[in-house]
């Protein structure tokens, strides 16, 4: 009448069950402390909403933004813009630099003039007219000249980089009709400095 029932086998697996599982383990180490409060700070840094995540994207923009200009003053390729990166655009760069050229005066040159053809009466404004004429044709020839020599010191330099003189003459044209202290990046070489025959 006051038999047990069949509880008992139940209980029995399942004490077996767990004593198994006991001796087998998790299958992982347990963390230490350390480790679980650097993963739960890292669980606490992830943006969840959208509020932190545009505030996680303006942090990132302003630090981007903080190294390329850092980078335009020490001039370190990893966070240079895309257009100046790599040895060649740094030879171009320091071989502008380290030359005395015309282009680097007509730009302040030009705004006399055109200060001069404001001011003045007719006569200026058609000298200024002629002097800018002259100006476009001087830029012109200091761009052929530039495309020949660059294209020898570079072939000379990167002679396995065939893409090394792409677009060498317009960036170094553009480099060069800069004010010097006003050019970005900043200058690295001294004017007359001899350069180096290998850029890393």
């Amino acid at each position: 009448m006051f038999r047990r029932t069949k509880s008992e086998p139940s209980t029995v697996e399942s004490t077996d069950a767990d004593a198994t599982a006991i001796s087998q383990g998790k299958g992982r180490p347990t963390p230490s402390r350390r480790e679980a409060e650097a993963a739960n700070k890292a669980k606490a840094k992830v943006p969840r909403t959208r509020k932190e995540q545009a505030a996680a994207k303006r942090l990132a923009r302003a630090d981007a933004g903080t190294r390329m200009r850092e980078a335009m003053r020490s001039g370190d390729d990893r966070y240079l813009p895309a257009r100046d990166q790599g040895p060649a655009r740094r030879f171009i760069r320091d071989y502008v630099d380290s030359s005395l050229m015309i282009l680097e005066l007509l730009l302040p040159l030009m705004v006399v003039l055109l200060v001069v053809g404001w001011v003045g009466g007719r006569n200026a404004a058609a000298f200024t007219n002629l002097a800018l004429l002259l100006m476009i044709v001087v830029i012109f020839i200091e761009a052929v000249r530039l495309r020949f020599t660059l294209r020898r010191e570079l072939r000379r330099r990167f002679p396995d980089d065939p893409k090394a003189s792409s677009g060498a003459t317009a960036y170094a044209v553009m480099r060069a009709l800069q004010v010097r202290p006003w050019r970005k990046p900043d200058r690295q070489v001294r004017l007359g400095q001899q350069l180096p025959d290998r850029y890393r």
